[in-house]
């Protein structure tokens, strides 16, 4: 009784093949069919090889969402040379009401040499090539975030020549905290002079968390003042992002700036105060970029339409191509033969027993 019963179920088995053995004797094979199978096998090869490609790829995916944090307080890390000595600059946060909300006391003022080595030069020079490319290609940004605290190259290199040059000039580096999300940074001069110079340098300006490898806006902007009483805006937005790679966890923020600069002339109506301005503003939207891979089961169903596809549609081709080949074949055929006419004998008859067709090229 199981005998017959698993004699049944093997049948039924069989009855449900969805892929009949077809015996050999039946199967036709041709110059044609290997040419296109041969075609076929390296189009499969070569579309693996490229999906495997995107498989092993990552991409970034942005979320936005309301900041809801109102009680930490915002990040600044700046390292900025000034083109006068430290002892006739000074560096202070205000708030929209004029009141100092942050205290200078984590920045340091350290003499430097405002003019830069060679190789600070040359790197100050691809930091700027940077720049200029990640305005017209947005996209590698991702790159940036990706490879973020895989090194640090974005300092600038100390300086390799004549360290006894004489400093005419005050680095101002380090980070501030401040409360309130809105205000500006200044940087002044303390005293009135007719020869302070406020030609600048922005090697690095950042907010929250420091996070190397990150390339801002601002890195790597050098301003020339060509006048001793003159104004330089930074209108920063700021907006908190939180990044989420395979590598990193941090939460920091991007900015996007707008440049201004004018002459102070009191007399010809252009009013103000001297110095470096940075004007913050934070948003109110939270950014969430999260690295992203393509999962295995999604892979592997488009390997599978790639491989199924590619039989199909070859062996589709080929049949219309077959087909075509042979219609055009019969046509030639057809055309080369052509109607005898009868031959008459002498006595009027004709021979109806001669072909009806004879070949053109006899």
């Amino acid at each position: 009784m199981r005998r017959l019963n698993r004699k049944k179920t093997l049948s039924l088995v069989r009855e449900l093949d969805a892929f009949p053995k077809v015996p050999d004797s039946y199967v036709e094979t041709s110059a044609s069919g290997g040419t296109v199978s041969l075609i076929a096998f390296t189009t499969m090869a070569l579309l693996t090889i490229m999906e495997f490609s995107v498989y092993q790829d990552t991409w970034m995916k942005y979320e936005y969402e309301v900041d809801k944090d109102f009680s930490s307080k915002l990040r600044i890390n700046i390292d900025i040379t000034v083109a006068m000595k430290c002892q006739y600059v000074g560096a202070d946060v205000l708030d929209l009401a004029e009141t100092m909300v942050a205290s200078a006391d984590g920045l340091s003022y350290e003499p430097a040499v405002f003019d830069l080595s060679p190789q600070q030069r040359e790197w100050q020079r691809m930091l700027q090539l940077i720049q200029s490319r990640l305005q017209e290609e947005h996209s590698l940004q991702d790159v940036i975030f990706k490879s973020a605290f895989k090194s640090a190259s974005t300092a600038l290199p100390p300086r390799e020549d004549d360290p006894a040059l004489t400093p005419d000039a005050c680095r101002i580096h380090g980070h501030l905290a401040i409360p309130h999300p809105r205000g500006h940074a200044h940087l002044a001069a303390l005293v009135n002079h007719d020869s302070y110079n406020f030609s600048h340098r922005i090697d690095h300006l950042s907010f929250g968390e420091l996070v190397p490898g990150i390339i801002n806006p601002l890195d790597g902007t050098e301003k020339i003042a060509v006048d001793h009483n003159q104004m330089f805006q930074y209108f920063i937005t700021v907006v908190p992002t939180k990044l989420h790679t395979y590598k990193i966890s941090a939460d920091t923020h991007q900015f996007s700036v707008t440049e201004r600069e004018r002459i102070i002339n009191h007399a010809a109506g252009s009013h103000g105060v001297s110095g470096i301005f940075m004007k913050y503003d934070l948003s109110s939207l939270m950014v969430t970029v999260t690295e992203e891979h393509m999962p295995f089961w999604q892979f592997f169903v488009r390997l599978c339409g790639i491989i199924g596809g590619i039989f199909s549609t070859t062996g589709m081709l080929h049949g219309i191509g077959k087909f075509i080949v042979e219609i055009i074949c019969c046509r030639f055929r057809l055309g080369s033969y052509r109607p005898v006419r009868s031959v008459p004998f002498e006595d009027g008859h004709t021979d109806n027993h001669l072909p009806l067709l004879e070949n053109n090229t006899h």
